[in-house]
């Protein structure tokens, strides 16, 4: 049975997963945030006034 052997699919998978593993990250980590996102204000929002109730 061929496919028991290692020999020929096995370096192959192992490469690919390689470059699976190492270069997406090193592509995603170039992208950095521009804006930090800020802390929300701690204090609730003025509520409407309803003139006719």
């Amino acid at each position: 049975m061929p496919q028991l052997d290692p020999s020929p699919w096995f370096p192959v998978l192992l490469l690919t997963w390689i470059i699976f593993i190492t270069i997406p990250p090193l592509k995603l980590m170039k992208y950095n945030h521009i804006n930090e996102p800020t802390h929300m204000n701690p204090t609730s929002p003025k509520t409407w006034t309803w003139p006719w109730h």
